[in-house]
């Protein structure tokens, strides 16, 4: 069965939309929501994204997804069985509502590890390196997250449901968070509850302490409350967007490949092959002599002491993420 990936249509959606607020902002409410030099990158890494994605989808779905689906799920006497020995799965309703809630959670951890190991961090970056939080922002996607992706998702065709509806649901959970990326969506009560919104998204993109590695959920945020990296917004601390270590330009090749080159500069620090492993696999922020600290470690201090000035910011080499 032949399923069409939503992004198809989601693409000039997205550029409408995007359009809608820009004008919105510049006319009629806050003026630098967008910068022009900043959403020209944007839209750039973003088209550039839409290309990379398109040359490596046929690997990614065909060669991953496909041939992990035939392998694992072989045709036995004219019905498709799982080696486990069930049944592969059909197109039923329900099982598209599974299959969306797993390609959440696969989508939960893939996002969490984007910014917990370094070396993935360094692709994921691209999309959290700009100071502007907007619609523009959400199509500033890196170009090197798609060649791992697959991984994070591909034992969901394996214990038996098709790909192409695997590759809906991802473009499902896409869409839903394009939308997040916006400042004019406010609290939504009783929906907090469930789903991932947009001020959690505004969370998840601020480079406040407070905030770091928070909310790495999709749709849902039942994974975030279960896993520990849940943070609503308090509308007291007054939200810094970006990262801590940004990228300083706009031009294409230092935002895409800025991270790479600062991972390299460390593990130049240091001639033990354990410390240069850690600057790469290691979490955003590690360092072999103290002289950054990750996340974890700049809470652990701040937990010791009431005085959160002792911790200097600067010294984050920044985990704060983040693709969509």
């Amino acid at each position: 069965m032949d399923f069409t990936n939503p992004l198809v249509y989601g693409v000039p959606c997205f550029l409408g939309f995007i359009a809608i607020e820009l004008i919105y902002s510049k006319t009629l409410d806050d003026k630098q929501l967008y910068k022009w030099k900043d959403l020209l990158t944007s839209l750039s890494l973003g088209l550039g994204s839409a290309v990379v994605a398109a040359l490596i989808k046929t690997v990614a779905v065909i060669l991953v997804f496909n041939l992990a689906y035939e392998f694992f799920n072989p045709i036995i006497d004219g019905v498709r069985t799982n080696i486990m020995g069930w049944e592969s799965f059909g197109y039923v309703w329900y099982i598209w509502i599974i299959c969306m809630l797993l390609d959440d959670y696969s989508y939960y951890w893939f996002h969490r590890q984007n910014h917990m190991i370094r070396f993935l961090w360094a692709a994921h970056i691209v999309h959290h390196s700009s100071d502007n939080f907007n619609l523009g922002t959400a199509v500033r996607n890196g170009w090197f997250t798609i060649f791992y992706k697959p991984f994070f998702y591909v034992w969901i065709v394996v214990i038996g449901f098709p790909p192409e509806m695997l590759v809906v649901c991802m473009g499902i959970e896409a869409l839903w968070q394009f939308q997040l990326h916006t400042q004019y969506v406010k609290k939504l009560g009783f929906i907090e509850k469930f789903l991932n919104t947009h001020t959690m998204h505004q969370v998840h993109h601020a480079r406040n302490i407070e905030y770091m590695d928070k909310n790495h959920g999709g749709i849902l945020n039942v994974f975030d409350r279960v896993f520990g990296t849940w943070k609503q917004l308090d509308e007291s601390i007054a939200i810094e967007y970006g990262v801590s270590v940004p990228p300083d330009s706009y031009n294409l090749f230092v935002v895409l490949t800025h991270e790479y080159k600062n991972i390299w500069e460390d593990m130049k620090k240091s001639n033990n092959w354990y410390h240069k492993f850690k600057y790469v696999f290691g979490p955003p922020g590690w360092s072999h002599d103290g002289s950054t600290l990750t996340i974890k470690q700049i809470r652990s201090e701040m937990a010791k002491t009431s005085d959160s000035s002792v911790v200097d910011k600067n010294s984050v080499v920044e985990i704060a993420e983040p693709q969509m």
